[in-house]
């Protein structure tokens, strides 16, 4: 016998589209064999009734046996068997079409009553489960959009509670009715199969009992035909036991489970989440716009496929693609008062999506994926494997804070300092990353006080703002005024940590390095223009505000590959006598070369050290270059409230 397709049950909880889309063919094929069992018993009745006009009435009989044939179901493979049989019945029908006048009470029992019970039973328990399935499908959505509409706000926790308990019995109670739907409509194609073969394997065998005399060169042929198409039947039978035992205890193993698999946000505090993925697939709402202000949510299905976001609702025979993935960026937002929201912009800007997903893990493994998928990860030889490596890389960079911890907490940890070498000592060999940075050391993207420690230095310093870095900004103004550098390069902040060395510029590619790896692994992409100016005596910027003694900067230099980042190693105070002077490393992107900045910081150092000495300082001054790509302003003090003035109003000069 060929096989009979399947709805699986382990596909029912998840309801997907491919899913809902072969149980409409199932549903299909049910009510084509519904339309086709109430003709099949209206032939067999009017055999049944019709005894004057029984030739007619078995004619009929026989011709509407080859239309099964004809019924184009769609999952009508694997019939051929029961084709080919009820076209050898057709035979058999229309050599008995004269004698049925005394067959009434055998037809009653063996023709007409299996089919009514077929039809009544199997084919009403389809259509029941199918509204019951249907009403669980509704109950279920508006239950999860209910969910997806709950505030973050605490004082909702029993809310959130009652709305994810109403969640998890909706969707329970769906995955109940869409396995029993499953299960009957499984079942239904071996007892098609059966209700098509039992009514004529009776009527025929009433017709041989009756006359069997005078037809004993028939009833040898038909004796062994029929019991071909017994052991047929049986073996269907046998087919369909086997087949509902094994749907039954699939149905229990899947109902075992522990009722946490049903609630959306199962493990809140510490879900398992997989950063490695390059594919992805699940419900998620997207924010539509119905009007100028007005935004709907509609839940649908996405998956990933090669570099493009595919989106498929349900009933649909095949996705769409919605965007582009290939060097688009993937952040978290805030939206509309929702949970685990995150949007999705291109590459240009001009397509945006803001997407919400119903879990922790969910969301967090939807950004990560989409993030590996946005670069080009996919179109590698071993995709799993850079992936992992990419992850695994960004993550020994360290964990990101968002605001600047106290400086004595990372001073005690710290190495005493290297004595300083004699001049003519031979170089020392580059230091590791372990002897530049400590391991786990926080890296800081933002270089704006919290409250709290805005509101402790406010009280202690009598009302003056101070920033990060212990100068205050009437101290900035003040070293401006007898400087003779003032150059200003518009930069963007990518973040500062500690270090533990300064002897080598390695240890500032190594920040650069931790720095740009952090922004990545925790979806940092924005960052807000600033403007960095060097004088001859700091190093400071206009907003937000921070300043550094030009002296205090101990090493500097731009990156070897990105001629755009620039970083400096600061030498900060000592905590005690106890305690060496603590270092941070900075790290700029700039608009333009490093190199600039770089230069200028140096000439800023020469101009120091000439300060002490006029005739040096003269010198120096004829032997500076005035090149197009290095323009500099040398300020006197008259002029140097002028000049700043302009600085404020966001003039900038290029190094």
């Amino acid at each position: 016998m060929s096989a009979v397709h399947r709805l699986l049950l382990e596909d029912a909880l998840q309801d997907s589209p491919q899913t809902r889309s072969l149980l409409s063919v199932f549903e299909e094929d049910a009510g084509t064999l519904t339309d086709y069992t109430n003709q099949l018993l209206q032939s067999l009745q009017r055999v049944f009734g019709a005894q004057n006009e029984m030739s007619l009435a078995t004619q009929q009989l026989s011709k509407q046996l080859l239309e099964y044939e004809k019924q184009n179901f769609a999952l009508g493979k694997g019939d051929e068997e029961v084709i080919g049989t009820l076209q050898d019945f057709s035979k058999v029908v229309d050599e008995l079409n004269t004698l049925h006048t005394e067959l009434a009470n055998q037809l009653a029992d063996r023709m007409v009553f299996p089919m009514i019970q077929f039809r009544e039973k199997d084919l009403t328990e389809i259509s029941t489960l199918k509204d019951i399935f249907a009403i669980a499908s509704s109950e279920h959505d508006a239950s999860m959009a209910k969910y997806s509409r709950l505030p973050k706000k605490r004082e909702n926790e029993k809310l959130k509670t009652d709305v994810v308990g109403e969640v998890a019995y909706s969707r329970r109670k769906q995955h109940q009715a869409s396995m029993q739907y499953y299960c009957a409509l499984n079942a239904l194609q071996y007892r098609k199969r059966v209700a098509m073969l039992q009514p004529m394997l009776g009527y025929t065998q009433a017709q041989v009992n009756f006359f069997k005399k005078g037809m004993d060169m028939a009833s040898k042929k038909m004796e062994s035909f029929l019991s071909s198409v017994t052991s047929m039947n049986q073996s269907i039978q046998s087919q369909l036991d086997s087949e509902a035992e094994a749907m039954r205890q699939a149905q229990q193993e899947l109902l075992s489970v522990e009722d946490s698999i049903y609630m959306p946000d199962q493990d809140v505090s510490n879900p398992l989440i997989n950063r490695n993925l390059i594919q992805k697939a699940g419900y998620l709402n997207i924010r539509n716009k119905t009007g100028l202000v007005t935004t709907s949510w509609d839940r649908l299905y996405f998956f990933t496929q090669g570099g493009n976001l595919m989106c498929q609702p349900r009933g649909a025979v095949a996705g769409w693609m919605v965007l582009d993935l290939d060097n688009s960026s993937v952040m978290a937002v805030e939206c509309e008062d929702r949970r685990y929201c995150f949007q999705i912009t291109s590459p240009d800007g001009k397509t945006c999506i803001t997407l919400q997903a119903e879990s922790k893990k969910e969301y967090e493994e939807w950004i990560c994926s989409l993030n590996n998928i946005s670069r080009q990860i996919y179109l590698t030889d071993n995709p799993e494997a850079v992936a992992i490596r990419l992850n695994q890389t960004a993550i020994q960079a360290v964990t990101p804070i968002t605001s600047f911890e106290k400086r004595h907490d990372t001073c005690a940890e710290r190495v005493k300092p290297v004595a300083e070498e004699p001049l003519g000592a031979a170089p020392q060999d580059t230091p590791d990353s372990l002897e530049m940075i400590t391991p786990g050391t926080p890296i800081q993207f933002d270089i704006m006080l919290p409250a709290s420690e805005f509101l402790d230095q406010n009280r202690a310093g009598g009302g003056r703002r101070t920033n990060p870095f212990g100068e205050s900004e009437d101290g900035c103004a003040a070293q401006s005024e007898d400087s003779l550098l003032h150059q200003m390069f518009v930069v963007r902040f990518l973040g500062s940590m500690a270090v533990r060395s300064h002897r080598s510029k390695e240890v500032i590619y190594e920040a650069m390095r931790q720095v740009l790896a952090a922004r990545a692994i925790h979806n940092i992409f924005r960052t807000a223009e600033s403007h960095l100016i060097v004088t001859s005596k700091s190093l400071h910027s206009l907003s937000p505000s921070l300043q550094f003694q030009l002296r205090d900067v101990v090493q500097f230099a731009a990156h070897q590959e990105n001629r755009r980042l620039i970083g400096f190693v600061v030498e900060g105070p000592e905590i005690s006598e106890e305690m060496e002077p603590s270092l941070s490393a900075y790290v700029f992107e700039s608009n333009t070369e490093g190199e600039k900045i770089c230069y200028t910081i140096s000439l800023g150092k020469e101009l120091i050290e000439a300060e002490k000495d006029p005739e040096a300082l003269a010198l120096l001054m004829k032997s500076m270059p005035l090149a197009s790509d290095r323009k500099f302003l040398v300020l006197e003090s008259e002029t140097l409230g002028a000049v700043q003035n302009g600085a404020e109003e966001g003039l900038e000069s290029e190094a």
